[in-house]
């Protein structure tokens, strides 16, 4: 459920009618109210459960299915995550990707995940659009279309999106692959949700229908409606519409296979190519979600690895150095989970290194019990999880169906945080002895390069032994058609629209300059306090690029009067967490507590920003650990395609070298270096500090008044100036062992200040904004060349940039080069039509709708006013000034800021695979090898 790293979603439904408002458990602490719902049951055995909450303008609607990738036929793995993007495409009544239309058009948003247990489909809507979805979703449930043509064109985005997250990413085979199939030996668990090429190629039309029938019926499935409704209304329409699905005879197929204890620790080697630093994994089982051991693990979990003062960060990354990151996460199923440890070990440690050290590590807990403060700590910071994750209506939900669907018991989250409370030290070294022996393991040792020639290795692949049946769908499937001209159903018309309440900023300013920004919201027990300065990246030096990044990250690693475990050990005992970092024009440093634990935590957050020591012994370890990141991001060829697109736009200019610099740049920088970013930067002057949550403007003065007061105010450091941008640029870089190649068309753009930033944005959510823009559906709808396509505007204090992007399989690269620049010249050559406008108007709305709802979301959209010298009245006339964009406006914008003549075009993949048809476009390409790039240079190549 909610406290594990990812939701895994599934229902199983009882039969017979019930109405009922359940009473919530009592709380695990004051601090998390247990969530009211109502649950009731169709006599087609469709389970629903509402959430109703009337604070807020959306509704979220969700249908979670009983059925997930351990699910998959035998011969077809991956099918059940096929079958989620086939979902979106026609049923009865509605026509392809409709389901998109009536979502993201209208101002919100939906998605679909597949994991082992479970497929979920989710929206977030303006409430008046309810009925619609209710009737979209269950048309989906009842009537889906699979024909020929969206078949074979949704298998090939899935083969493009295993391409990306599996083949071009660095450690995708680990995680994707190699880690489920490492993890079990009779279990269909072991196979990897996303597939293999091979057998999705094999799958056919009469496969994907059969499943279809097999497990998408009422019967096995939840729906849960949360957000702002009339209980009476709902139901109502819940029974017009989903009580007439007609449930089918015959039982569901059901996964009985019971995984085997591990009793001797198992261990693989493996080398990869894309692997910029070596990496060990370690894995454990652990029960199913339910059993009455999972609080104590949790508890263990978040003592190893959550937040900086966890052992794993603590130990094996600050203090030993021997990874550049080292994680742990519980990934309970209703079956046998696991629970998984890693490090991506830092440049020069080797992955013995780092199974001695996650050995060590998980011994400590069998060989002795955590400590109080541990144990406080590790309770405080699940709680402010929880309350997080209750923001949100789409939250709550997740919360109530992951508990249903994985645990059979909708207060299951509720009983769970209840048992956290009750964890006693024993508990957790009980849980450790029991589950986590050193012969309990299995490991997977991920290695860069090729094996050496007198080396025989294990391969990773699924055991024979592991279990998995064929599918027997049952019989007389009937094939669905589309219903013409009378007999189609259209979706109901919206209702009246629910006003949003906007946030309130209360502005103030201290004596010494800093301004206080306060936004009031008693909801929960939650504050989000961001301290926001003025100057980032793009006052590095030009030899010395990510020196304001490196100073920002080193703020929280020492002061004057506590080291950096002292920091993150009294900011994560409060369950509350702190992070800093520097984007182009301004730094921050950020607390989310909570709101009784702010008094407490405020004078870690004044005494980081005023008193940073910059130690030189965390100097050289911030050095280390960010030069092992850029390697990683160098062997990732969308990744490293942003980079080079954005020196090449910008050229020799302040925002052109990368935000955390290079390698080379990184090894220049000096102390002094250091403390003059900082001293340039930080200061009560140029600073805001927002609060925003369960805080009053008159508590948040006498708190900043008390901490930030006395901090003196220094001069202005000289302004910035933005370079004149250098002629666009056609660049390949010719990485050979690319899964994929990652492209980029971009060209300069504006500052944040102009008068054409609306019209552009709307423009470029035409352009490229959501899935159901004009790049989506060009490059992924309709060719089925990539897993998603779009683009975005960034528009800073001295100007901007505006970028399209993709990833595909290397030979489509010029295509889809092709593709994006004839798009961004159709903006400004024909107007955009008024309907298609307003839909692009209502993503824009409707997101920004959305960020609203979360402390850290209006936190976030008032920092970027203050950076951006925006006024905060923008945050009440925005939705007035997108609304306003008219179709002669966005052209006219689109003509001066997206005419791709004016683009550099960048692809980063394996360059024998598609150079020749790119130089057919474009005869000036320049070819750099990986090896040779220089992101340092506006040339971009070594000398």
């Amino acid at each position: 459920m909610k406290l594990r790293l990812a939701l895994l979603l599934a229902a199983a439904l009882p039969t017979g009618v019930v109405a009922q408002t359940v009473a919530p458990v009592p709380p695990a602490s004051s601090a998390v109210k247990p969530i009211a719902f109502t649950q009731r049951t169709l006599p087609n055995g469709l389970r629903i459960y509402a959430l109703r909450d009337t604070g807020t303008p959306n509704v979220s609607v969700q249908v979670w299915y009983d059925v997930g990738s351990k699910d998959d036929p035998a011969g077809r793995s991956g099918f059940a995550h096929m079958f989620e993007h086939l979902m979106f495409k026609a049923t009865r009544n509605l026509v392809p990707e409709q389901m998109d239309r009536l979502t993201e058009d209208v101002g919100g948003y939906n998605n679909a995940s597949t994991n082992d247990d479970y497929t979920n489909y989710f929206e977030v809507v303006p409430a008046n659009h309810l009925q619609r979805l209710l009737f979209a979703e269950a048309d989906r449930m009842a009537s889906l279309i699979v024909e020929p043509v969206t078949f074979a064109s949704e298998r090939d985005v899935v083969k493009e999106e295993l391409r990306q997250s599996t083949m071009a990413r660095p450690y995708g085979k680990l995680f994707s692959t190699y880690l489920s199939a490492a993890s079990y030996t009779t279990h269909p668990y072991a196979r990897s949700t996303i597939g293999s090429i091979d057998e999705l190629q094999a799958a056919s039309i009469d496969d994907v229908r059969a499943f279809h029938a097999t497990y998408y019926r009422p019967d096995n499935a939840i729906l849960v409606v949360s957000g702002n409704f009339d209980p009476a209304q709902l139901n109502a329409w819940i029974d017009r519409y989903f009580a007439p699905i007609k449930r089918p005879a015959g039982p569901i197929p059901r996964v009985t296979v019971t995984e085997p204890a591990r009793t001797k620790a198992v261990t693989y080697t493996t080398y990869e190519p894309n692997t910029p630093l070596p990496a060990v994994v370690m894995t454990w089982h652990v029960p199913p979600d339910n059993a009455a051991d999972i609080p104590a693990l949790t508890v263990l979990q978040t003592v190893l690895a959550t937040g900086e003062s966890s052992r794993l960060y603590e130990n094996v990354v600050y203090r030993d150095q021997l990874a550049q990151s080292a994680e742990a996460f519980l990934d309970t199923k209703k079956g046998t989970g696991n629970l998984i440890a890693y490090a991506i070990m830092a440049g020069g440690k080797t992955v013995d290194q780092g199974e001695a050290a996650l050995k060590r590590e998980i011994a400590r807990f069998r060989d002795a019990t955590v400590s109080a403060a541990e144990l406080t700590e590790a309770k405080n910071q699940i709680l402010t999880s929880a309350i997080k994750e209750r923001e949100t209506a789409e939250g709550k939900a997740r919360v109530i169906a992951s508990s249903v669907i994985i645990d059979g018991d909708p207060r299951a989250a509720d009983r769970q945080l209840a048992a956290i409370a009750t964890v006693t030290a024993a508990d957790v070294q009980r849980v450790a002895r029991q589950y986590l022996g050193d012969d309990q393991a299995a490991i997977i040792r991920y290695l860069p390069g090729q094996p050496p020639a007198n080396v025989r290795l294990m391969p990773i692949t699924v055991a024979p032994t592991v279990k998995v049946a064929a599918l027997t769908p049952p019989a007389n499937i009937p094939v669905v058609t589309a219903a013409i001209g009378s007999a189609r159903i259209l979706p109901p018309t919206p209702t009246a629209p629910i006003a949003a309440v906007l946030p309130q900023p209360v502005e103030t300013k201290l004596a010494n300059g800093m301004r206080l920004i306060t936004v009031e919201r008693h909801g929960l027990p939650i504050v989000t306090a961001a301290l926001v300065a003025i100057g980032g990246g793009a006052t590095d030096p030009a030899t010395r690029s990510g020196v304001a990044n490196l100073t920002a990250g080193l703020m929280t690693k020492g002061t004057a009067t506590r080291s950096a475990t002292e920091i993150a050990r009294a900011v994560e005992a409060l369950g509350g967490s702190i992070g800093s970092s520097a984007d182009r024009d301004g730094s921050s440093v950020s607390l989310t507590v909570k709101s009784d634990q702010l008094a407490k935590a405020m004078p870690i957050l004044a005494d980081v920003a005023i008193r940073p020591a910059f130690a030189p012994e965390e100097i050289e370890r911030a050095r280390a650990q960010t030069i092992d990141g850029i390697e990683v991001t160098l062997k990732d060829p969308a990744q490293l395609a942003a980079l080079v697109a954005t020196r090449a736009v910008f050229g020799k200019g302040p925002y052109a070298p990368p935000l955390d610099g290079t390698p080379t740049s990184l090894k220049a920088i000096t102390r002094d270096d250091i403390t003059h970013s900082y001293a340039g930067t930080w200061s009560p002057n140029r600073t805001a500090l927002v609060m925003v949550g369960d805080v009053t403007p008159a508590a948040a003065r006498a708190l900043a008044e008390a901490q930030f007061g006395a901090w003196k105010a220094t001069p202005l450091p000289p302004a910035v100036m933005l370079a004149a941008p250098p002629a666009p640029r056609v660049i390949v870089v010719d990485m050979p062992d690319a899964g994929q190649a990652g492209v980029v068309v971009a060209r300069p753009g504006i500052m944040r200040g102009d008068e054409r930033y609306y019209p552009l944005n709307v423009g470029n959510t035409v352009l490229g904004g959501g899935f159901s823009s004009r790049l989506n559906q060009e490059i992924r709808i309709k060719r089925g060349l990539a897993y998603g396509a779009g683009s975005s505007v960034t528009a800073r204090r001295l100007g901007g940039s505006i970028s399209a992007r993709t990833q595909t399989k290397n030979p489509t690269a010029a295509e889809a080069v092709q593709l994006i620049a004839a798009e961004m010249t159709r903006m400004g050559a024909t107007a955009v039509p008024a309907d298609e406008l307003d839909t692009r108007k209502a993503v824009l709305v409707g997101g920004f709708g959305r960020a609203i709802e979360t402390t850290d979301g209006v936190a976030d959209i008032i920092g970027d006013y203050v950076v951006q010298d925006v006024p905060l009245t923008e945050i009440g006339r925005y939705t007035a000034k997108v609304e306003g964009v008219d179709p002669a406006a966005v052209q006219k914008a689109a003509q001066a800021l997206l005419d791709p003549k004016a683009a550099s075009v960048v692809v980063v993949g394996d360059a024998k695979q598609f150079i020749a048809p790119l130089r057919a476009l474009y005869p000036n390409v320049e070819v750099i090898p990986a090896a040779a790039l220089d992101l340092d240079a506006a040339s971009l190549r070594r000398p």
